[in-house]
């Protein structure tokens, strides 16, 4: 058969088992990655043998990490990644260090390995999966919440982490030098060297760029131009002996500010599902059956070693870090899997012939079988979290509405008054909130409000954004500001969109953002009271109403003046402050 004859039919094949597994294992509430990753075993080398060339799949699917680290870092921009600092360089340290150690003192105790091989096979363990953890946290909706940053920042701090790690075992190593290997201290410097090119570059050359391509309007080159972002800079580390994971990671975070970066996450992400599916998969087609079967205790007895260690650890760590019991729990059973950069060291050990080609075999199946346990211990640790933080998969998301004529984006006291308003002048409405137990309440009352984050470009997609006229944003975020609006108001051109904001701060945020309209949450209120006031003191109607005129136009002047310099105390003498004599007023 023909090259493409046959690409045709793996392709055939990995689809129809990924979709067969994936709907199964979410059903029965175990989530997607173990679909795929029981999708592999089954069809792989293994068991029915329908694919092979794991390994070359394996080298593709692995865009898909790169994919996800890069949507990430779009989350993250400059400001905010220095604000994690403490726990990126804190947690993260202290986590890869403590868990790398423990578990190798774990493998040396209990085999028979060298000292230097528990090492070698110890420090990877620390590392836990960014491609299944991130995922996890997105669809909770839990990424950009303290304990998703805490996560994250480990995880970043393992991707990092990944450069010493080779350089440690290339230290240990028993094989001859490889002579086109650069050494350790030269890692370090291609590090440092292309992390400040890639800043350079996202700063004068991916920025411009996109503003280019947003003035033709050609939203086929904004995939065209995100992949090459992603891919250009995964190349540039990976010619560099370094994480490709990381460049992709450091180009999003210098696309972070950009107007575009909505629609970039919208157009990258179909992408970044569909590899990170197929790198589970691949995973799976890698497990050695053989190895398990030949030795399942020891097995399943590391990845239990392995489970504990890293969920105590990070336990403790989380606790030492001001997180809640719950919290810190959570942390430890969300990470305590191995990771698949554990993969890739272990090939370095076995080049190094720091273990033998079977070593490696059966702790690549510790680390599948530890991925695997990942569902079933959130599940556990579910109970031990309040039910106001418990993450719930019965809600129904955006894609579930039949379209509308306005979405709501908030169904708190103020959005409630907002939708129904609506409604009742016949509009259809379709209403959006993250808070479930605000959902459970609605429905009580018979109220269809969907879950998920509503400021997310893919979802309001989803929601029927495009055909809809009136996007109204009633949550209760004060940071959801002006660059966020512009990059919704790119995506759907179609709709007004309306802003409730929480106070000056959050009016000055929005400034210049095309919204049709914007009020802040207590202030028409707070006028209609003072108006009421003047009524109760008997204020002659239109002395009242000349007060209130006048008011607002200071109020509206001092916030143009505020928004013009960032300053809160900018035009100050425009207020009406308490001791100023009668006359003034």
């Amino acid at each position: 058969m023909e090259t493409g004859g046959v690409a045709l039919i793996d392709g055939v094949i990995l689809l129809g088992a990924a979709l067969t597994f994936v709907l199964l294992f979410r059903r029965l509430g175990l989530g997607a990655v173990l679909g795929y990753l029981v999708a592999g075993v089954l069809i792989g080398p293994e068991v029915l043998g329908l694919e092979g060339g794991a390994e070359s799949k394996m080298d593709f699917a692995e865009i898909g990490i790169t994919l996800l680290l890069f949507l990430v870092g779009l989350e993250l921009t400059p400001s905010r990644l220095w604000r994690l600092r403490r726990d990126i360089f804190g947690l993260g340290v202290s986590q890869v260090m403590l868990c790398g150690a423990a578990v190798a003192a774990m493998i040396f105790v209990a085999t028979e390995f060298s000292a230097a091989a528990a090492i070698a096979l110890g420090l990877p363990l620390a590392l836990s999966s960014t491609a299944q953890v991130l995922p996890m946290l997105q669809s909770a909706g839990r990424l950009r919440t303290p304990f998703g940053e805490r996560a994250f920042s480990v995880l970043l701090f393992q991707d990092l982490s990944l450069v010493p790690m080779i350089t440690i075992i290339a230290a240990l190593s028993r094989a001859p030098p490889d002579p086109g290997a650069p050494p350790g201290w030269m890692l370090a410097l291609y590090t440092v060297g292309a992390i400040i090119g890639l800043v350079c570059a996202g700063c004068y050359v991916l920025n411009p760029l996109f503003r280019l391509i947003g003035g033709l309007g050609e939203r086929e080159l904004f995939v065209a131009a995100g992949l090459f972002a992603v891919l250009a800079s995964a190349a540039l580390m990976e010619a560099l002996h370094l994480s490709t994971a990381l460049g992709a990671f450091i180009a999003g975070v210098m696309l972070a500010d950009s107007p575009y970066r909505h629609e970039l996450e919208a157009d990258v992400e179909p992408f970044r599902s569909i590899l990170l599916g197929l790198f589970f998969i691949a995973v799976g087609m890698m497990l050695d059956l053989h190895a398990i079967a030949d030795r399942p205790v020891f097995v399943i007895g590391m990845a239990a070693g392995l489970i504990v260690i890293k969920t105590a650890i990070i336990l403790g760590l989380g606790r030492l870090f001001g997180m809640g019991w719950r919290e810190a729990l959570g942390l430890g059973l969300l990470l305590s899997q191995g990771g698949e950069f554990g993969f890739v060291l272990f090939a370095q050990a076995k080049d190094a012939q720091l273990i033998a080609p079977e070593a490696a075999s059966l702790f690549g199946a510790v680390v599948t079988l530890s991925m695997a346990t990942t569902p079933f211990l959130m599940a556990f640790g579910r109970r031990f979290r309040s039910e106001r933080t418990r993450l719930r998969t019965d809600l129904d998301g955006p894609e579930a509405a039949d379209g509308a004529s306005a979405i709501v984006v908030g169904y708190g006291r103020f959005g409630q008054t907002v939708s129904q308003m609506l409604t009742a002048q016949g509009l259809s409405v379709t209403v959006i909130d993250s808070d479930a137990e605000q959902i459970d309440v609605s429905a009580a009352y018979g109220m269809k409000v969907y879950y998920g984050d509503g400021t997310r470009i893919d979802l309001l997609r989803l929601a029927g954004a495009e055909e809809a006229q009136l996007l109204l944003f009633c949550h209760d975020e004060s940071a959801f500001g002006g660059e966020a609006l512009r990059g919704i108001a790119d995506a759907f051109p179609k709709a007004a969109l309306l802003v409730r904001l929480y106070d000056r701060r959050h009016a000055m945020r929005i400034a210049g953002a095309p919204v049709a309209g914007a009020v802040r949450e207590v202030h028409e209120s707070a006028i209609r009271l003072a108006r009421k006031a003047m009524a109760a003191l008997e204020i002659d109607e239109d002395e009242a109403a000349a007060a209130e005129a006048e008011y607002r136009k200071r109020d509206l002047d001092r916030l143009a003046a505020q928004s013009e310099t960032g300053d809160l105390r900018a035009a100050m003498d425009m207020m009406y402050l308490p001791h100023e004599p009668a006359s003034r007023r």
